[in-house]
């Protein structure tokens, strides 16, 4: 088992590619905040749909997608985003939030023990940016869901606690039960201990920057089929948090599979029950 170092190497070029526009971007003079209708922040979706999604046609994903986040978040660097998948399992999911110096937050893919009707996690948000969340259906068409969030600083946000006692317990786990969740969809929420540190947040003591330090990637099965794989990057909460769903009929222990940008892995088993409806 082992996480997809494909996936890493092309995450790592659509990220140059982004920073290419970031940079192009901060040369044009400042402007009044846009709003969510704005045409600059249509043109930069397209921009990033091009280089993320290489001009893949996206359709309207109304009844397929669903995507809430808080209209004005109380903590920028703690955002929640829920998708809702109510229609139809879906093969994998881009999380997009397009005015992070990293919009592409996460990738999903799939795999046969995964009951994609819902996805939850945390994120940063670094200025009021659109948010995207593009849906890959069964049959290889995308469709997307837009909201717009109110917030900034998240991605400079100091952390939250000690960051000396943040790395002792770096790479530690958690498996909970989610009984919030959709009726008859069995979800758990994986908690991972990490400082995800993403190279803007200034130590307030030295005044220096503290290097990037976070996960880049998630490998979830139950036995030994694929629940999902995740790509990772800055754009994700520190600890991160995803809540997903398990299909019922499925048995087996879980195993985690994770490693973050200096290539460090941590590996954590857990055991479950049979999960019923």
């Amino acid at each position: 088992m082992g996480v997809n170092a494909g996936a890493i190497r092309r995450r790592q070029a659509v990220k140059r590619r982004i920073l290419c526009l970031l940079l192009a971007a901060t040369a044009m003079p400042a402007l009044a905040e846009p709003g969510p209708d704005d045409p600059t922040r249509i043109e930069r979706w397209n921009d990033l749909r091009h280089m993320i999604l290489n001009d893949r046609p996206v359709g309207d994903g109304k009844g397929i997608v669903e995507l809430d986040a808080p209209v004005r978040a109380l903590d920028a660097a703690l955002v929640p985003l829920t998708i809702h998948l109510p229609g139809e399992p879906i093969k994998a999911l881009w999380l997009v939030i397009d005015d992070n110096p990293a919009p592409l937050a996460a990738t999903f893919q799939f795999g046969p023990a995964a009951d994609t009707n819902e996805i939850r996690t945390r994120v940063r948000v670094d200025d009021y940016s659109l948010i995207h969340a593009v849906a890959e259906r069964q049959d290889g068409s995308l469709v997307v869901a837009t909201t717009f969030v109110k917030a900034s600083g998240g991605c400079s946000a100091p952390a939250s606690g000690d960051p000396e006692e943040a790395l002792a317990r770096m790479g530690q786990m958690r498996l909970k039960a989610a009984n919030d969740g959709p009726k008859g969809v069995e979800q758990v929420q994986l908690l991972i201990s990490h400082p995800n540190f993403n190279g803007m947040q200034m130590d307030p003591v030295s005044r220096l920057y503290t290097p990037a330090h976070y996960v880049q990637a998630i490998e979830v099965r139950r036995g030994a089929d694929l629940v999902f794989d995740a790509a990772a990057d800055i754009s994700l909460s520190e600890d991160p948090s995803i809540t997903f769903g398990l299909r019922p009929e499925g048995e087996g222990a879980i195993d985690v599979d994770v490693r973050d940008s200096t290539q460090a892995h941590f590996r954590q088993h857990f055991d479950l029950p049979k999960l019923t409806d």
